[in-house]
């Protein structure tokens, strides 16, 4: 694990020291301007720092003038193949481009691509996964950790050709213990800021549990600047999967949530109160941590750690904590509005209002 060098995209920085970032990437047709900034909107309110969109052809880069006006947070050009796509928004103004440089056909183009973000002070993120090795590679490699390295090495060597450093790497793989090991490779080869992702990790439960696991690992030691969960579906679900993985592992501030898995002491609906409170702390980033226990024999105890709580009890009643002292005894249909009111009159809790849950 070394400091990597920085590299600016938009307002967030990446690597350098600098906070680990969430990035996602829309679904939608960027052709359709509407809905490619409803979702770019949608995913900046759920704490997506950097958004990346397809751009296929002309038409898209014409799409992506109008949309790049339209929004504040940092955009990426998702390109494939054609470099002077990836130099037309260099120039309209985005953030940065994705792209492999060893994919474009000649050094010449390389070279011109590098004059145009260089100009533009537009850097370049190439990502290289197990469909996108070089024959070369392959044929040395294999479809491996080393290859995944080696072929993001040979793709940075080119822009480094051009004296072209503002470069960030990833490589990705649907496979979690090659992608680590790949990561791991890289990191000891380079001082680029490393975009981290397990690909095509499938959605559902399926897809959270491989970009956790793959993810946390590398971040736990280290290794990881940016971040992007990829899951089929809604984007939204990567960003809230991404955000639950760097708070978990204290990388980011935000609200977190224990509780118990419930046995035969509990005597309330422990799940739909668990939802209410999830559903309560939406969107409030302050470093807070709220229990909801199933009984009052482990409750407070156990989770002595959380700045809030509740322990369920009997006859219709539960009880309120705080750092893992008793607080008071309210009805259980009470537990929702007076742990609201315990929260917003916390002196943590700077003054941000927690919505109202229906």
């Amino acid at each position: 694990m070394k400091l990597k060098r920085k590299v600016k995209v938009g307002n967030i920085e990446i690597g350098g020291g600098a906070p680990v970032s969430v990035q996602s990437m829309t679904n939608t047709l960027t052709a359709d301007i509407e809905a490619t900034v409803n979702q770019i909107k949608k995913l900046q309110k759920a704490g997506c720092d950097i958004v990346r969109l397809a751009v296929c052809d002309e038409n898209d880069v014409n799409s992506c003038r109008k949309i790049l006006s339209a929004v504040s947070v940092p955009l990426v050009a998702d390109i494939q193949f054609d470099w002077k796509l990836a130099a037309a928004c260099s120039e309209i103004g985005f953030a940065k481009v994705r792209f492999n440089p060893g994919n474009i056909g000649s050094n010449e183009n390389v070279r011109k691509l590098t004059e145009v973000c260089k100009a533009n002070g537009t850097p370049i993120r190439i990502g290289v996964n197990m469909g996108s090795l070089s024959k070369s590679v392959l044929d040395k490699y294999g479809r491996s950790a080393q290859a995944l390295c080696e072929s993001a090495l040979e793709h940075a060597a080119l822009l480094e050709k051009f004296g072209f450093y503002d470069t960030v790497l990833s490589v990705k793989a649907s496979n979690v213990t090659e992608c680590i090991s790949a990561y791991k490779l890289l990191d000891e080869k380079c001082d680029y800021p490393l975009h981290v992702g397990i690909t095509e990790s499938g959605g559902g439960l399926q897809g959270v549990v491989k970009s956790s696991v793959g993810i946390g690992s590398l971040l736990a030691i280290g290794i990881g600047d940016t971040v992007r969960v990829s899951l089929t579906g809604d984007p939204v679900n990567e960003v809230i999967v991404a955000k639950k993985i760097l708070q978990s592992l204290g990388l980011r501030k935000g609200c977190e949530i224990i509780s118990c898995p419930t046995c035969s002491r509990c005597k309330i609906d422990l799940s739909a109160i668990h939802d209410k409170v999830d559903k309560m702390l939406e969107g409030v980033d302050i470093p807070l941590k709220v229990a909801v226990m199933g009984c009052v024999v482990n409750g407070p105890g156990e989770a002595a750690e959380a700045d809030f709580g509740v322990a369920g009890g009997g006859d219709g009643k539960s009880v309120l904590f705080r750092k893992g002292k008793t607080l008071k005894t309210v009805a259980n249909d009470e537990i929702i509005p007076e742990l609201k009111k315990l929260i917003e009159e916390s002196k943590e809790n700077n003054g941000k209002s927690i919505e109202q849950v229906q």
